[in-house]
């Protein structure tokens, strides 16, 4: 029998265009809520690349090309711990997604990971001795992202990768580097709905290994909590947060919905065996 667990739902309405408009789109239904019952039985929790990339003083470099690093530092403080709470308290299943460093790797949960992935068949994909491909991407690097001077840095801070404090999986919860290794763990525990937080939802969230785009190629539904992400911002939007606020709606729109974090404890807790 399910466990029927109805939450406030975020979602957004991609129709009608108005031809009659200047801007056609502005038609559109936009943000609407809905009470929507999904199964608390083949929901999890994913905590997401919610990496501690020490201070400005260690990593100078690492922070002037990652500005969004004390926003998501400051939402691992205020923000996870009162939904990760919620979650354990309750046995809400909770997964990590990680990329990078190894201090994961001797713990249960990646162990079991590991033991449940079946490799799925992957294209060899192309490769072509292009020595100016090459220095086109050495370019890229020095020029676009993330700059000659802040390398080092960005290097130092990855050789030896810490969870935030607030994110260290605990007992023997679920880690997965890839979407392989999650997919093993959300058959086993009869898993089809992805509730992510993490860093970034523009980003990491959507495209890295693990992530959304992966996931519901394999048949998972994913959403997102609102307070618990933030995004890789621009000159142009960092101020009011505009990549965030694609962000979610590209989630609402090509994988899942968006959910408060007030409104996620309280239907985690309601429905609690």
């Amino acid at each position: 029998m399910p466990t029927p667990m109805p939450m406030q739902t975020h979602y957004y309405q991609q129709f009608d265009a108005d031809l009659k408009l200047d801007v056609p789109g502005e038609g559109y239904g936009g943000w609407k809520t809905e009470q929507l019952t999904f199964d608390r039985d083949h929901t999890a929790l994913v905590i997401m690349h919610a990496w501690d990339c020490g201070t400005p003083e260690q990593f100078p470099g690492w922070y002037r090309c990652v500005e969004y690093i004390p926003r998501a530092t400051r939402i691992s403080q205020t923000v996870f711990p009162p939904i990760l709470k919620a979650a354990r308290d309750t046995k809400f299943p909770v997964y990590h997604v990680v990329g990078g460093g190894d201090v994961y790797k001797k713990m249960p949960g990646f162990q079991r990971a590991v033991g449940l992935s079946k490799p799925s068949l992957r294209p060899a994909g192309v490769k072509i001795d292009d020595p100016l491909m090459n220095k086109i991407g050495q370019w890229r690097g020095e020029n676009v992202f993330v700059g000659k001077h802040n390398l080092d840095d960005v290097n130092r801070g990855f050789k030896d990768l810490q969870f935030l404090k607030e994110a260290v999986p605990q007992g023997e919860e679920g880690i997965a580097e890839d979407a392989d290794q999650l997919t093993g763990l959300c058959q086993a525990d009869g898993i089809n709905h992805l509730i992510y937080i993490g860093f970034a939802i523009n980003w990491c969230l959507l495209l890295s290994p693990g992530g959304m785009h992966d996931m519901t190629r394999r048949g998972v539904m994913c959403s997102a909590i609102r307070q618990a992400v933030t995004a890789v911002e621009n000159k142009e939007t960092a101020r009011q947060e505009i990549s965030k606020e694609t962000g979610l709606w590209r989630v609402a729109l090509a994988f899942g919905f968006v959910f408060d974090d007030s409104e996620f404890i309280r239907a985690v807790r309601a429905t609690a065996k």
